[in-house]
C-alpha cells in the first residue's frame, strides 16, 4: 500500500512537472506556398527555436486554394504574414481586431524588370514604355507611381503573372518579386533583367509582417514576444547559418520548389538587403517605427490609396519588436 501510494505521488509530481512546462500550441498561417521567403519560420521549427521560449508552431501554408487572412479574426489560426502595411490599414478601416507585431521584409520585394541592352536601365526610362502590372499592383504601388513620378494609366498593359509577353517584347516592362519572376526570366529567357526594387526609389511599407488579434496580445503577450523573437532568430538563422533543415521542409511542404529556386530567393533576399537592412541592422529583425508607417502611410493617402481619415497608428505595435534579437548571433555567426 505504502509502495503504491508513493508510485501514485511521483506519478501526480511528474504530471504536474509536465504540465507546468507544456508547450503553447500555435498555428502560423502564410501567404502563399511554402517558399525561400518563409525560410525564418521554418528554421525556427527546424532547430527548435521556438521550443526554446515555450511555443510549438505548425506552419500552415497559403496558396491558391487558401486565404489564411480570413482564419485570423475568427480564431482560426494564431499568426498570419501580412504582405504589406496596406492590409493592416484596410483591417483599421474595416473594424477587424489584428495587429502587426513584426515587420520581417524591410523592404517591399515587388520590382519592376527590363530587358537589358534597349536603353531601360534608369527608373526614368520606364516612362518611355508599357508596363505589365497585375490588378493588385494597379490598385496599389501603381497608385503611387503616379501621384510620386507621374507614370500614367496609358502605359498599363495586363499582367497575367505569365511572362511570355514580356519575353517576346524587348521593349516592354514587367512586374515581380525580386525573388520569383527574374529567376523565371533567367531560366526561360537565358538573360539577367534590369531589375528596379520599387522600394529603393520611395515605397518605403513594411513586407512580410506577422499580424495576430489584439486578444491575443491582451491575454498571452509571451506568447506573441516568443514567436517575434524565435522568428527574427529563426531569419539570422536561416540567412547566415545551417539552412538545411528548414530547405528540406520547405521543399517538404512544396514538392514543386527547385534547389534552383530556392538558392535565387535566398541570394536576392541577401543582395537586395530585403530582410536585414535599415533599422534591423541596430534593431534587430522584423523592427519598425512609427517614423516609417507614418510615411508610408501619408504616401498611400496622397496616391488615393488609403483615406486620410484611418487610425493607421492602431494598425500595428512596437511592444515587441526592437529589442535587438538575434544582433550576437549574427555577429557570431559571420565570424564578427
Amino acid at each position: 500500500m505504502e509502495l503504491s501510494r508513493k508510485i501514485g505521488i511521483a506519478s501526480l509530481l511528474l504530471m504536474m512537472s509536465t504540465s507546468a512546462h507544456a508547450l503553447e500550441k500555435v498555428t502560423f498561417g502564410t501567404n502563399w506556398v511554402a517558399q525561400a521567403e518563409h525560410g525564418g519560420y521554418y528554421q525556427a521549427v527546424a532547430d527548435g527555436t521556438y521550443e526554446a521560449c515555450g511555443i510549438e508552431v505548425e506552419i500552415k501554408p497559403g496558396g491558391p486554394q487558401a486565404n489564411n487572412r480570413i482564419l485570423l479574426p475568427v480564431g482560426k489560426i494564431d499568426f498570419l504574414m501580412g504582405g504589406n502595411m496596406l492590409q493592416a490599414f484596410s483591417a483599421i478601416e474595416q473594424g477587424i481586431p489584428t495587429t502587426v507585431v513584426a515587420a520581417h521584409f524591410q523592404k517591399e520585394p515587388q520590382i519592376l524588370m527590363t530587358h537589358p541592352g534597349q536603353g531601360l536601365d534608369t527608373w526614368d526610362s520606364l516612362k518611355s514604355i508599357n508596363l505589365l502590372i497585375g490588378k493588385g499592383g494597379l490598385n496599389s504601388f501603381y497608385q503611387w507611381m503616379k501621384s510620386e513620378y507621374g507614370f500614367t494609366d496609358e502605359q498599363v498593359r495586363p499582367y497575367t503573372y505569365n511572362s511570355a509577353p514580356f519575353l517576346a517584347d524587348k521593349r516592354i516592362g514587367q512586374q515581380g518579386y525580386v525573388t520569383s519572376e527574374p529567376y523565371a526570366i533567367e531560366t526561360e529567357g537565358g538573360f539577367e533583367p534590369n531589375i528596379f526594387l520599387i522600394a529603393d526609389y520611395g515605397y518605403d511599407t513594411y513586407s512580410t509582417t506577422v499580424e495576430t488579434t489584439l486578444e491575443l496580445v491582451e491575454k498571452k503577450p509571451e506568447v506573441v514576444q516568443c514567436f517575434v523573437d524565435g522568428s527574427a532568430t529563426g531569419w539570422v538563422n536561416f540567412l547566415y547559418g545551417d539552412n538545411s533543415k528548414a530547405l528540406e521542409m520547405i521543399k517538404k511542404d512544396n514538392p514543386g520548389m527547385s534547389d534552383g529556386q530556392l538558392e535565387f530567393s535566398i541570394n536576392k533576399l541577401r543582395e537586395f538587403g530585403i530582410v536585414d537592412s535599415g533599422d534591423a541592422l541596430t534593431l534587430g529583425i522584423g523592427a519598425m517605427s512609427d517614423e516609417r508607417n507614418k510615411s508610408f502611410f501619408e504616401k498611400m493617402v496622397a496616391a488615393g490609396v488609403v483615406n486620410s481619415d484611418v487610425d493607421y497608428t492602431k494598425s500595428y505595435t512596437l511592444q515587441f519588436v526592437n529589442k535587438g534579437v538575434g544582433l550576437d548571433l549574427k555577429k557570431k555567426l559571420e565570424g564578427k
